[in-house]
């Protein structure tokens, strides 16, 4: 099957961009080459990835917030115009079919966002359950390419292009709009660097030149592209678990930690029941931090020991490169699952973490 090409695959590729699979049908940027380089830089300056392989799931009509709500765990009725909410959509049982984030563009509008391997799954999900509903459901991937721009330098970069929005006041968690070289934009405060970052959405034919007016004004302020890898290694140094590496349908919110963004006091949604007997009964195992001694990542699912009794696996690891050490996320029985508890990998010592490596109260982000 040809895998697919996103609005900025031209424009990627004239700056070195490896390209590789990304899930969803698509093919997208893996890295520019230097993946330390394009981690750092986005740490300290600005970068851009094209995120516009991500899932764009419009829901429209009378019954659209209905519709939402039976399928996130989070509160849609809560959420009012112009802010944005991180949920799951779980299975009945619980598991974690995707984590997604959800955009409330009017009272009876929403755009959910999902993982770039699950825009088919959620697409479809969302699809089935509006059926019996006055509620409908649109596909835009195609149409609305995504740019996300983040770093300490982002804000910056973005107000001396678009002047008819205020991006100081704009909190974590809320869009407004704004024009950005001629092209009408949704701005939103959000990211999964842990950085000051906002994400763009972009009318596809129109990205090309809001691609070309970021990188020509980006040279003042450090702007460089970056890609899935470093955007992976950022994620770690701040513990954000993934969909597809640190869970999936096998373990539920409470398993890694997501679980105070459920809301069981909003009624009935799709695996609440399950949930309510998860959080009294307790998951077994924790999603975890760990540092690791040495200079090489473990491979996916190494064991995690202690006193050479298998406690639990890795779930990814890699260079946090930040910090000048070898990180992973790992699943382990909640007992060991203390802050400095010491365990064994590869036959070396390495050390829980509870809170992220980098930045753990999360300054950058409200900066």
């Amino acid at each position: 099957m040809t895998l697919r090409r996103t609005p900025f695959h031209a424009l990627a590729c004239a700056l070195g961009a490896q390209m590789g699979p990304v899930g969803g049908g698509f093919l997208n940027v893996h890295s520019y080459g230097d993946v330390r380089a394009e981690h750092v830089n986005t740490r300290t300056k600005v970068g851009l990835q094209d995120l516009s392989t991500m899932g764009k799931i419009d829901i429209k009509g009378p019954d659209a917030e209905a519709l939402v709500n039976r399928l996130i765990v989070n509160d849609a009725r809560a959420m009012k115009p112009g802010q944005a909410r991180y949920a799951s959509v779980c299975t009945p049982d619980g598991g974690i079919m995707d984590d997604l984030t959800v955009f409330r563009l009017a009272e009876a509008h929403f755009l959910v966002v999902s993982g770039s391997r699950n825009r088919l799954k959620m697409r479809d999900w969302f699809s089935q359950h509006a059926l019996d509903l006055r509620a409908y459901v649109t596909d835009q991937t195609a149409a609305i390419a995504f740019p996300t721009i983040q770093g300490p330098h982002s804000r910056a970069l973005l107000q001396t292009l678009i002047e008819d929005a205020d991006l100081t006041s704009l909190k974590r968690w809320n869009f407004t709009h704004g024009t950005l070289d001629g092209t009408r934009v949704m701005i939103s405060r959000t990211g999964v660097t842990g950085e000051l970052g906002f994400e763009l959405f972009v009318p596809s034919d129109e990205a090309a030149g809001v691609w070309n007016a970021l990188f020509a004004a980006g040279g003042a302020f450090g702007l460089k592209p970056y890609g899935v890898q470093a955007m992976f290694t950022l994620g770690l140094e701040k513990l954000y678990p993934a969909h597809g590496i640190d869970m999936d349908e096998s373990v539920t919110p409470f398993h890694v930690g997501t679980d105070a963004f459920i809301k069981f006091d909003k009624g009935d949604f799709i695996g609440r029941e399950a949930l309510l007997r998860m959080r009294d009964q307790g998951a077994p195992t924790a999603w975890v931090g760990l540092k690791l001694t040495g200079d090489t990542p473990a491979p996916d699912m190494t064991a995690v020991l202690v006193d050479g009794r298998k406690i639990g696996h890795i779930t990814y690891s890699d260079h946090g490169h930040s910090l000048g050490v070898v990180l992973a996320s790992a699943h382990i029985e909640r007992k060991f699952a203390l802050e400095s508890q010491v365990v064994t990998v590869l036959g070396q010592p390495a050390t829980v973490a509870r809170k992220a490596f980098f930045d753990p109260e999360g300054q950058r982000l409200r900066s």
